[in-house]
């Protein structure tokens, strides 16, 4: 069995308190390794480490910091294969997912911020008449926290630490419990590529001891945070009387609304992805299923028949879904599925477990297609965060944007259909922070990401990140003409 350890320093060390958690298999069910139970002290130790390091790295040349990141990109991509087959076993995920979405992304996150933060510049004002000069200065803070979610465990813990370190921070990082292996295995690729020691930080841990060890510590000056909504009150409460930068991707619940002049077809294909990705465990699927009352009986007929066709197994092989995350989650999705139930919903498909063969113990469900009639009923307004999907029919564009607009999240949309004038004005009035036409999951790296009302607060991706990572100072100077 594996040990997950601490990264301090640029080196691994086991819990100072000699606390240790399960890890386990989703697939198997089973404990596959301990990790460390970090504790405040851990904590403490990692902020030392990231404190003396700040002043040299926030002084290191762009270029020189640029080189290193890159060289972190060019090894992620060399363990391809090991950081994938890593991925999965401890997430769940088909293998081919990992290889093919999660590990290039993570590569491509430090990639992208090792050159962005060559080209990241600041504003000058010349006040013409006071005979003044302004420029502003993006400084970065100090040491700051990044906590991240356990859906797209590598994949969303770089989109996190490479833009802090690229704009001159020095980290404490704590990846999910629950999928530690491949932010483990990175600090073995940041030590060979050559990051100096402190720079960043990796602690494993709880959230309630770990985690809120990072965001009360009074020493870390920022915390970007991806999780659950009710993680994300609480993380503001601590830190908002410390006044912390704060950035907050929390949850969603995501209308996928679908119009009878669409491109029939490829809706229905990408449909089934935005639905299904990762076992429906990533914040950006389309959980609400619109579909304008022309097509909707062909289209539930249509989708229902190929959601039944998409296999579920061991994902090591080639399925279209893995295990969900844990034995809990599973149950939670469950419960939710009892509920559509009890409140008169139609499982149109799925909702039941499935025993794959010599696995019987994994975290198993099948994609579930649920049709609601009620577009404030629980399961269309609770985010589920997993293989199920609701299914409900329009008329108007007034009746869906109401019922698009009407849950607590939002975070992003998918909008299908032909029509510009319709595209124009759906896009404008979707309470959303993201809003995708005729597509799903098209990711610009330099845009905006995150989401609005109970979806968060503040804005990662491009020179948006390296705006939160620094700070703006304002120098005027007078001069004589």
């Amino acid at each position: 069995m594996h040990k997950i350890l601490n990264y301090i320093d640029g080196t691994y060390r086991e819990p100072i308190k000699g606390q240790w958690m399960d890890n386990y298999n989703p697939s198997l069910g089973v404990i596959s390794g301990h990790i460390a139970n970090s504790t405040s002290e851990d904590v403490q130790q990692a902020y030392e480490a990231a404190k003396k390091a700040f002043p040299s790295w926030s002084q290191t040349t762009l270029e020189a910091r640029s080189a290193i990141l890159l060289r972190i990109a060019q090894l992620i991509d060399k363990n391809l294969d090991r950081l994938a087959a890593a991925e999965s076993e401890d997430n769940g995920k088909p293998l081919r997912l990992a290889k093919a979405v999660d590990i290039p992304r993570a590569s491509a996150n430090f990639r992208f911020f090792g050159h962005a933060i060559t080209q990241f510049a600041s504003e000058a004002h010349e006040s013409i008449g006071l005979d003044t000069m302004n420029f502003t200065l993006r400084q970065p803070i100090g040491v700051v926290g990044c906590i991240s979610p356990w859906n797209l465990p590598l994949y969303l813990f770089t989109w996190k630490v490479a833009p802090a370190i690229a704009a001159g921070n020095t980290v404490v990082a704590k990846p999910s419990e629950i999928t530690p292996m491949t932010a483990f295995l990175l600090g073995e690729i940041l030590t060979e590529a050559g990051l100096p020691k402190g720079v960043l930080n990796i602690i494993h841990g709880q959230g309630p001891s770990a985690g809120q060890a990072i965001v009360e510590h009074p020493g870390i000056k920022a915390i970007s945070f991806t999780g659950g909504t009710k993680t994300g009150e609480h993380l503001a409460r601590t830190a908002a009387p410390m006044f912390k930068k704060l950035s907050l991707e929390l949850g969603g619940k995501n209308p996928n609304i679908i119009f009878a002049d669409c491109n029939y077809d490829k809706m229905l294909e990408v449909t089934l992805r935005s639905s299904f990705a990762n076992q429906g465990q990533i914040c950006l699927c389309g959980s609400r299923i619109f579909v304008e009352r022309a097509i909707y009986d062909k289209f539930k007929a249509d989708f229902v028949t190929k959601v039944k066709a998409m296999t579920v197994g061991d994902p090591m092989t080639d399925v279209d879904l893995g295990a969900v995350v844990s034995e809990a989650h599973r149950n939670k999705i469950e419960g939710y599925i009892q509920i559509a139930k009890d409140e008169g919903a139609k499982v149109l498909c799925g909702g039941h477990r499935i025993l794959v063969k010599g696995m019987e113990q994994g975290y198993y469900l099948a994609p579930t297609v649920i049709e609601v009639t009620d577009a404030q009923c629980r399961v269309n307004q609770e985010e589920i965060f997993g293989p199920v999907v609701t299914l409900m029919p329009f008329d108007s564009e007034e009746e869906v944007l109401e019922m698009a607009n009407s849950v607590p999240y939002g975070l992003s949309a998918t909008l299908w259909t032909s029509n510009l004038d319709r595209t124009m004005r759906m896009s404008k009035n979707i309470e959303a922070g993201i809003v995708w036409v005729n597509t799903w999951l098209n990711r610009d790296l330099r845009t905006p990401f995150g989401g609005v009302k109970a979806s968060g607060v503040g804005r990662e991706g491009g020179f948006e990140a390296l705006r939160f990572f620094t700070e703006a100072k304002n120098i005027c100077i007078k001069y004589e003409v």
